[in-house]
């Protein structure tokens, strides 16, 4: 499943979420300003994120409670023995990053649409997502909505349940995609 990092760059400093260890993402980053921390906002999205942090000299974040010292709030969005997940809101830049929940990709969206909520959490959506608005969504699996983020997020939530038909009908192809 693609797999997306995020940087997000506020009076010369730099969070980078959920990152992979390549070169020229991390060149961009530098390039942005001086890395403030690495955040984990999933608990199963190790990826390279302690890795880097050691690397750069930064705090390891791992499904934090709050940022201290950054613009950005924090949001529960589950809290289960398998499943820890934040989603990060910056509200100068309206910006909502999550890292699992909601996703861009055809196993999240199924085809239809530009965001939906992951297979997982299809019976009990992550409901307090409909507070917000973003201009800009990033998510932790697939391309970043620029345009139409708050209707795209708004849809994903509320057709979680009535989508799960189809996620049935189309789950077969999505694990054969994913194999190959």
């Amino acid at each position: 499943m693609a797999r997306s990092s995020h940087a997000l760059a506020d009076d010369g400093r730099v969070w980078i979420v959920d990152p992979v260890d390549w070169a020229p993402a991390l060149d961009r980053v530098a390039a942005l300003g001086e890395p403030a921390a690495v955040i984990q906002l999933l608990d199963r999205h190790k990826r390279d994120s302690a890795l880097i942090a050691a690397r750069l000299g930064v705090p390891h974040l791992t499904v934090p409670e709050a940022i201290t010292d950054s613009p950005f709030e924090l949001v529960r969005l589950t809290h289960r023995r398998w499943w820890d997940e934040v989603a990060l809101w910056w509200p100068a830049r309206r910006t909502l990053v999550v890292p699992e929940a909601v996703g861009t990709v055809e196993a999240f969206t199924l085809g239809a649409e530009q965001a939906g909520v992951h297979a997982g959490l299809r019976l009990t959506p992550p409901r307090q997502l409909s507070d917000f608005s973003p201009e800009h969504l990033l998510v932790g699996h697939g391309p970043a909505l620029h345009d139409d983020a708050a209707p795209a997020l708004a849809a994903a939530v509320d057709r979680s349940r009535r989508d799960i038909p189809l996620l049935l009908r189309r789950l077969p192809g999505l694990i054969r995609g994913a194999r190959g």
